[in-house]
């Protein structure tokens, strides 16, 4: 179980919701934007009067008007034409397609996928046998058909995900969100008589989820009302509530601090291994994790509050993101410790080092099935699977894991870790559909699916460079390109990046990004710049705070880097990036104006004075700063809303959010469209009413935006 159920619930909302194994290309990170709601006061040193403020209230009619008004003239300049419609209609075909391959999770005996398809715009949680599930085109059964519940209920529910009680997975809780928002409600379902439990659980609309202790307790952490959310709009306090009795009656369980950022609890079920934990988390990369006794007692778990912790059966495993010294030994940042979870707790700090990193090769992540350790490594952003098993007194053994290929993104989950060793691998690359296979440990993978081409991939050549940045770093990038191109720099390309939260993009089928520029013979650059995790903790914490600079010198070195290998040049190069990456954009916008020939800038962070105040801004300090202090003094200097010149030239751009993302204000986005648009810059700007911090609720609405950025690209660049 992870020591911060805020992150796995995040990236439930982002990653667990995901119908199929096709990557659509470059996703938004679901730590880079944790739920939150409410807003950080502010402080006497606020910024100068806004003229954009009002922009900042999302539902006001005065505001959705503007919004309105200039979706208008966005669609009217991209939208309008012949080959945006083909466009449209050829990615809503991908992202509907019955070829894309279901991933599945096993609960009980079935295993279930959740599926969204033309006809089932708003999706299906659907269940099957492994025997069918081996089968070309397996017989599904229905368990929710969420569009059928919100023609009954008159809604827009947007899944987020189920949660089923162990071992006998009779009960489940499932969230649903409004529009695609953060904010979602959990309701008690029966899972043998596929009916929704009248008079079960049931959390109101907020941020926060339910967790099971038994048939008849959850823990809740949520919205209990005032003073009960942390500055970040998370929940601030944890609960133990017993089935039939009010949740005002719930008892609390633990309380965090108003300036924490998220608060919760969980019981791992694991037979024989039942344990229950508390966690608190009070920055990212700064969390404190609880075993709670049967007499409600907490006992911290002893170690330094930037490691990340798990405790799996017997055993407990440490990822270190600092060096950590204990008596005479130091353990390097990026190391992998595990220890018998009972003998730490009794005293014991005699760790296996499990992993070390080296100059090239860093922990991307690692998963337990019953017997082994598994651990997913990035060798220079290539990815390798190694197997770990304990043998006793320290010992371990290690081995690859075969069938994994050489080159490329592989990545690996457990099937069942409570029964065997199964996993599930995944395996793709720029040009090569992603397949996935059913693998027992220590024994030839069995291929169960393959995804078609999505897009004509002969004469198309995948490589991997290196920019030397502004520090003399070297920044690994891939290239897609055609094969044979003319090296004279006019050939339109796009220039990906993120570069945050210790997050790794590597190299993997992107059917939307093959079928909306590749297919049109553009060429396609995947930027791994610091404040990613591509090379483990260093990587990302090189460019924190006051060396944010860092981040951009880097994305800027790659654009450069391009240039000198007559790739292409300024005026037919693209840059695109979401969240953080928006950030990015804003970036280049401001300070590499004369880099890019266009930018697409989606759901951005821009205004850095003000984005601590506005909902999941607060947690985020531990990446940018607090603009309330004198932090303000270096984060002003990649702030784009405050790097904006009169007179100054920069690049067309395409602002794009979403009204309904609750994670990354679409203030930031309105205000920042608002100001270029007044010192007559070439902006157009297009939001879309649902969608969340994905910026889309169905694939029809994906499709759209995705259209949209690839078609203004497309039009400016070539």
């Amino acid at each position: 179980m992870s020591s911060s159920p805020h992150v796995r619930l995040a990236a439930g909302l982002v990653f667990g919701c995901a119908t199929t194994l096709l990557a659509a290309g470059p996703v938004f990170d679901a730590r880079a934007a944790a739920p939150a709601a409410t807003a950080k006061p502010m402080t006497q040193t606020t910024a100068p009067e806004d003229p954009y403020l009002w922009l900042e209230a999302v539902e006001d009619p005065k505001a959705l008007d503007w919004v309105r008004e200039r979706n208008a003239k966005a669609e009217a300049e991209i939208a309008s034409t012949p080959e945006f419609q083909k466009l449209e209609g050829d990615l809503r075909a991908i992202l509907d397609s019955d070829a894309r391959i279901p991933a599945v999770q096993k609960i009980g005996a079935h295993y279930y996928n959740f599926w969204r398809d033309k006809a089932q715009p708003r999706g299906v949680w659907r269940r099957t046998t492994l025997l069918e599930y081996r089968k070309p085109n397996p017989q599904w059964e229905t368990v929710i058909d969420l569009d059928a519940l919100n023609a009954a209920e008159k809604e827009n529910w947007v899944w987020h995900g189920a949660e089923c009680l162990k071992p006998q997975y009779q009960r489940c809780l499932i969230a649903l969100s409004r529009g695609g928002a953060d904010a979602d409600v959990t309701r008690e379902f029966d899972l043998e008589n596929k009916t929704w439990v009248e008079g079960g659980f049931f959390r109101p609309e907020a941020k926060g989820g339910l967790q099971w202790i038994d048939r008849d307790t959850v823990y809740v952490y949520t919205d209990f009302g005032q003073g009960s959310m942390t500055e970040s709009g998370y929940p601030r306090v944890v609960k133990e509530w017993k089935r039939g009795t009010p949740i005002e009656s719930a008892k609390v369980v633990y309380e965090g601090k108003p300036e924490d950022m998220y608060i919760a609890a969980y019981r791992d079920l694991t037979p024989g291994y039942e344990r229950d934990f508390v966690s608190r988390t009070i920055a990212f990369y700064n969390d404190e994790l609880y075993l709670r006794g049967k007499d409600g007692k907490l006992v911290r778990i002893d170690v330094p509050n930037s490691v990340n912790k798990s405790v799996h059966n017997q055993w407990m495993t440490l990822e270190l993101r600092e060096p950590w010294t204990l008596k005479d030994r130091t353990y390097e940042a990026g190391s992998l410790l595990a220890i018998d979870f009972d003998k730490f707790m009794a005293g014991s700090r005699d760790f296996d080092v499990v992993f070390t990193p080296d100059e090239h090769t860093s922990l991307s992540g690692h998963a337990w099935t019953k017997n082994h350790l598994v651990l997913t490594l990035l060798n220079d952003v290539k990815s390798k699977v190694r197997v770990m098993t304990p043998l006793g007194e320290g010992g371990w053994r290690q081995s690859l894991l075969t069938g994994a290929p050489p080159v490329g993104t592989v990545s690996v989950s457990p099937v069942d870790p409570d029964l065997n060793d199964w996993l599930w691998m995944t395996t793709t690359d720029f040009l090569t559909p992603t397949a996935l296979s059913l693998v027992d440990i220590g024994k030839q993978p069995e291929k169960l699916k393959s995804m078609p081409a999505f897009f004509e991939a002969d004469g198309l050549v995948a490589e991997q460079q290196f920019a030397t940045s502004k520090d003399g770093t070297k920044i690994p990038y891939f290239i897609v390109r055609p094969k044979h191109m003319n090296m004279d720099g006019t050939t339109p390309t796009l220039l990906w990046g993120y570069g945050g939260f210790e997050v790794s993009y590597t190299a993997t089928y992107t059917a939307m990004a093959g079928r909306g520029w590749l297919q049109n013979g553009g060429v396609y650059v995947l930027a791994n710049i610091r404040g990613g995790g591509e090379y483990g903790p260093r990587w990302h914490q090189a460019a924190l705070k006051a060396n944010r600079h860092k981040a951009y010198e880097d994305f800027a070195a790659v654009a450069e880097d391009l240039f000198a290998r007559k790739i292409t040049s300024p005026q037919h190069l693209g840059a695109q990036g979401g969240s953080n990456g928006g950030l990015l954009m804003g970036n280049m916008i401001t300070q590499y104006p004369q880099l890019f020939g266009a930018v697409v800038c989606q759901v951005p962070l821009l205004d850095m004075k003000r984005y601590s105040h506005l909902l999941a801004g607060a947690s985020w300090m531990a990446e940018y700063g607090d603009p309330d202090t004198k932090d303000w003094e270096f984060i002003q200097t990649f702030s784009p809303y405050h790097l904006l010149k009169d007179g100054a030239k920069y690049p067309p751009v395409l602002f794009t959010t979403s009204t309904r993302d609750d994670r990354v204000h679409p203030g930031h986005a309105r205000k920042m469209m608002a100001k270029m648009e007044a010192m007559g810059a070439d902006v157009r700007y297009y939001e879309n009413i649902e969608g969340g911090h994905g910026g889309a609720a169905n694939n029809q609405q994906e499709a759209h935006m995705r259209a949209l950025a690839y078609t203004f690209l497309w039009q400016k660049l070539k």
